[in-house]
């Protein structure tokens, strides 16, 4: 059986459930439109900080937050958008010459991966028929307009069938010039024991982002240290893996050639571990590196999958 149901309490709770599958998800629209449980066949998925999480004020750390229209964050939180216009003139430009053109640079401050999952998102659509599946819609406003000098308007579909999950993602470009963006998710996987951990990570090196120096990735972690922050850049494959040994299961996350980067962070001493797909990496918004860039009216689709297998 496919069901939706709305929990209310401090944010009104969205539960997406295959109860054949035994699979539960819950969403939180107004708290960013962030996925807060996923449960299979009685496991946590994912980690929550409830207490953070009551916290409107604060960044919520567990679930599934969505990055958007940055990932990381940018040097002193700052970045210039160049507009181009033409300049203008009484009189007509000689024949065979055009009109210089100019740049008016503006700078903008942003915080570490973007306002999307800071803002309140609507609910647009709801499916119960072969999957469940929830949409919800983000759209530029006054507050965004001014760190974000675009028009735009996000969906995100979350798509549960069986032991899957599926974010299904759609950027559409509302302004009348070019709208550049990157865009990640930033999952928090629950384990009680990060040293049972297996990964399978396409990728030969990572950038440590604390000192910027590249490192050969062996398969492993040495998680006494205090914090682990690095970036996977070159990645090979569209599909990367974790096993949890402690609880026999593995945990399988997919996404399509948008995805350039690979994030992977943790805590000394916090039930968790964060293996993120990102669009590009940190500052692209300044450098440009893996940038998308919107041509106005425009749309772009994405999705990330994450499935679920017990061994």
């Amino acid at each position: 059986m496919l069901a939706i149901a709305i929990k209310e309490q401090q944010y009104k709770t969205y539960i997406l459930s295959d109860e054949t599958a035994q699979s539960e998800l819950e969403v939180v629209p107004e708290r960013g439109g962030i996925i807060t449980r996923w449960r299979v066949q009685g496991q946590e998925i994912l980690y929550l900080d409830a207490e953070r999480f009551a916290n409107p004020d604060l960044s919520v750390r567990g679930g599934i937050p969505i990055l958007f229209p940055i990932c990381g964050n940018l040097p002193d939180n700052t970045y210039t958008h160049h507009k181009k216009n033409i300049g203008e003139k009484e009189e007509p430009a000689a024949e065979g010459t055009t009109y210089d053109e100019t740049y008016n640079q503006q700078k903008y401050t942003l915080k570490q991966h973007g306002f999307a999952r800071d803002l309140p998102w609507e609910v647009t659509e709801q499916v119960t028929q072969d999957f469940v599946s929830l949409t919800l819609v983000l759209e530029s406003n006054e507050q965004t307009r001014e760190v974000y000098p675009f028009d735009f308007k996000v969906a995100f579909t979350y798509q549960l069938k069986g032991h899957r999950l599926e974010i299904r993602q759609r950027y559409t470009n509302c302004s009348d010039e070019q709208m550049p963006f990157s865009t990640g998710l930033h999952p928090y996987f629950y384990t009680p024991d990060k040293t049972q951990l297996q990964f399978r990570i396409p990728a030969r090196e990572y950038q440590d982002q604390r000192t910027k120096t590249v490192h050969p990735f062996t398969g492993s972690f040495d998680f006494d240290t205090d914090e682990i922050d690095v970036a996977f850049r070159d990645i090979n494959s569209p599909f990367a893996s974790v096993t949890d040994t402690s609880r026999n299961l593995r945990l399988g996350l997919s996404y399509d050639e948008a995805f350039s980067t690979l994030v992977f962070w943790t805590v000394k001493g916090k039930d968790y571990y964060c293996l993120e797909p990102w669009t590009a990496p940190r500052n692209a918004l300044n450098t440009g590196e893996h940038l998308i860039r919107l041509e106005p009216d425009a749309t772009f689709e994405t999705v990330v999958g994450l499935t679920v297998n017990f061994l």
